[in-house]
């Protein structure tokens, strides 16, 4: 019961639960119960300055933007454990209540959906929490002309670089509209894949020797993690490109034809971490054929030798159930040196039968 427990923690969960009520209203915003408080950084910035600045609540966030036309705004949103934030989000910038309810709830899908006010964007993010385990989780990106709203439920920071690179000023990112700082969090999203299959691509090397080795049960549950977290990594880039193209294809006035030539490279990204994504579920697949491989050909061996010791002792068997008789006309029963000629018999049969198995090549390893 404890290996079987072990094993199912280390699964990726592939269902995902919804925090609305079956039935419930459209539109329902409400937050999971284990849902983080809320955490506002805005960030503004123009081709010669940038400030971060910590908010204590929206209120406080939406002053500081009005405050300051000539810059653009990034407002950060970690944690959505507060209702009633979400619904002055909403009420303040007319995002309607249909796409904070994709925010809060448990997991949607890489999309893009255009509205009059703004552009409603969907990411995923895949990293390994402390216990090494393959954590998916939701970014959702609100585009406005001058200002981008990025929300999350966790503290868990993916877009330091994106903010590295504002803070150096390197590049288009401060000169340019908020439309390429929404593509800079994509494009990087779409990145933190590469080091994530490598790290997956070494383990997999890793597994491959150790099941010629020793192919174990233990090898066999690691071979299915990977597959699964695979299948969640492909499900997700899989939308991923669908989203970035029809950005590309869409005609909108929150993306510009210059953000959408670098747009265009992120696209080339989701199409290389499709391929690697099937090589290495190729992999796991030839992974879990050596595996079953390698235990049918240890179970062969296995029974070679055991065939091997009946067949020895079969003729031995014959020997001594003849003379276990004692009938009185078997001579040698009488005879003093009966016994150990026998015995002597006994051995040089063995050793006949080895050396035909050894010429036979029965005895082989292989």
């Amino acid at each position: 019961m404890k290996k079987k427990a072990a094993y199912r923690s280390d699964r990726v969960k592939m269902v995902h639960k919804s925090v609305s009520p079956p039935g419930a209203s459209p539109g329902l915003i409400q937050p999971s119960s284990d849902s983080l408080t809320p955490k506002l950084v805005l960030v503004s910035y123009n081709t010669d300055a940038l400030l971060e600045m910590p908010c204590d609540n929206l209120a406080e966030a939406f002053s500081k933007i009005q405050d300051q036309p000539q810059y653009k705004h990034w407002l950060e949103i970690k944690g959505l454990g507060a209702k009633k934030m979400l619904e002055e989000l909403c009420e303040h910038y007319s995002i309607h209540h249909m796409e904070m309810e994709d925010v809060v709830n448990a997991y949607q899908r890489p999309k893009m959906e255009e509205h009059t006010s703004h552009l409603f964007l969907v990411s995923r993010l895949f990293y390994r929490d402390v216990n090494d385990d393959l954590k998916n989780e939701q970014v959702s990106i609100f585009l406005f002309p001058n200002l981008l709203v990025s929300m999350q439920d966790s503290y868990v920071d993916q877009f330091e670089s994106v903010r590295a690179r504002l803070r150096s000023g390197k590049g288009l990112i401060r000169t340019a509209n908020v439309d390429y700082l929404a593509y800079g969090l994509m494009d990087t999203a779409i990145d933190n894949y590469f080091p994530l299959l490598e790290a997956v691509s070494e383990s997999l090397d890793v597994l491959e020797d150790n099941l010629f080795d020793q192919p174990t049960r233990s090898l066999l549950q690691q071979i299915q993690k990977f597959k699964r977290e695979l299948i969640a990594i492909r499900r997700a880039v899989f939308a991923e490109r669908d989203k970035i193209n029809d950005l590309l294809r869409t005609h909108t006035d929150f993306f510009s034809e210059q953000t959408k030539v670098y747009l265009k490279d992120t696209y080339d990204h989701t199409i290389q971490v499709l391929d690697i994504v099937d090589s290495y579920k190729e992999i796991t697949a030839s992974l879990m054929d050596i595996y079953l491989s390698n235990v049918s050909n240890r179970m062969n061996q296995i029974m070679k030798v055991l065939a091997i010791i009946s067949t020895v002792f079969i003729p031995l068997t014959f020997v001594v159930g003849v003379y276990g008789m004692n009938f009185d006309y078997l001579p040698e029963l009488h005879w003093r040196y009966g016994y150990p000629i026998v015995m002597i018999g006994i051995g040089v049969l063995v050793i006949l039968q080895f050396l035909f198995f050894w010429r036979k090549g029965w005895l082989d390893k292989s």
